[in-house]
């Protein structure tokens, strides 16, 4: 495995179980895919560093444990949002229609 490789592998590995990072906040965060970041955690590191591996696997099992939890508020965020938008709009356009907001688009029915 190349240095450079070896690098970023365990530079990943330490700030996911520092920050209890998710795959994708750490693929942000070093500018690599996800697939990247999975590649590195769970097939590249048990090769360098097999206890470091076990750590970050507590941490990764755990975000893929409340993944579920996440997406459900951030659904719910995305409906809270609109429905701000709808009455803003509504206020201040006075519609008779039906109206959906998404993201400041205004979509008649």
């Amino acid at each position: 495995m190349q240095e450079y490789i070896e690098k970023r592998v365990l530079e990943i590995c330490d700030y996911i179980i520092q920050t209890g990072a998710t795959v994708r906040q750490a693929a942000a965060q070093f500018g690599v895919s996800k697939s990247t970041v999975h590649k590195d955690l769970t097939e590249r590191l048990p090769e360098l560093n097999k206890e470091q591996y076990e750590r970050v696997k507590v941490v990764l099992d755990n975000n893929k444990a409340e993944r579920h939890l996440r997406g459900g508020e951030a659904t719910r965020q995305k409906y809270a949002y609109q429905a701000q938008l709808w009455a803003k709009n509504k206020k201040k356009q006075n519609f008779d229609g039906n109206m959906t907001c998404i993201r400041n688009k205004n979509i008649l029915k």
